[in-house]
């Protein structure tokens, strides 16, 4: 079980923190052109993510990536049969790596953007945004000091919450792609009805889960100091 944890953690947390990444950046540039086209677009862009299911997604992915254009693996870890060090043992792993965290990381893009978009037009709205812009602060200063720290606590609140479900989806797909993670395990132990090993998994997987949601404690923290004296 532990050796299957490493895996497991690499694949979703490369996939929250992309998700956050991406999903940020999108909603600042929503939030910032809103009512044009870029607005536009990538709402309809997102739309289209929040929608569609991931593994039909990650299906997509393989016949694009893997079988039409022979660009990424789509099965496994690292390549069997070849004994790789250094730089080239981490861009094997990166290669076999990239589809699922994308697949895994679209919905939670979508979530986050959208969600991002929402907060930085409410914050905006707020008298200590409009007393910083009749200071004659910066717009760039503005959008990052102010109204971008600010929107992000529903983010980093979601993301706290989302990293249980990362588990749920990372069983879906690590089947997909053959990633050798709990997901998978979990999946086996569910077939093969070994109980012991499953409350192993599932002791394990709160453990995380709690960790994780004291860690985006500690980030709403730092990002609003009115947490800490409450």
């Amino acid at each position: 079980m532990f050796n299957r944890l490493p895996n497991t953690l690499l694949l979703m947390v490369s996939a929250l923190l992309l998700a956050l990444a991406l999903g940020i950046a999108a909603g600042v540039v929503m939030a910032s052109k809103v009512g044009r086209w870029p607005d536009r677009a990538l709402s309809l862009t997102v739309l289209l993510l929040y929608s569609t299911p991931g593994f039909w997604i990650g299906l997509m992915a393989v016949v694009l990536f893997s079988v039409t254009l022979g660009w990424l693996p789509s099965d496994g870890i690292e390549t069997l049969g070849m004994d790789l060090h250094g730089v080239d043992w981490l861009l094997d792993r990166v290669r076999h790596a990239i589809l699922p965290v994308l697949t895994l990381a679209t919905f939670y893009i979508a979530l986050y953007a959208r969600l991002t978009r929402a907060s930085m037009l409410e914050v905006q709205r707020q008298d200590f945004v409009r007393t910083a812009k009749a200071k004659g602060l910066h717009p760039v200063r503005v959008a990052v000091r102010h109204v971008l720290r600010n929107a992000l606590l529903p983010v980093t609140t979601m993301a706290g919450l989302h990293f249980a479900a990362l588990l749920g989806g990372a069983a879906v797909t690590e089947t997909l792609f053959g990633w050798p993670g709990l997901g998978r395990l979990t999946l086996d132990a569910v077939l093969s009805r070994d109980y012991n090993l499953l409350l192993g998994i599932l002791l394990l997987s709160s453990i995380l889960v709690v960790v994780v949601n004291i860690a985006m404690d500690l980030l709403q923290a730092w990002l609003d100091p009115r947490v800490q004296a409450e």
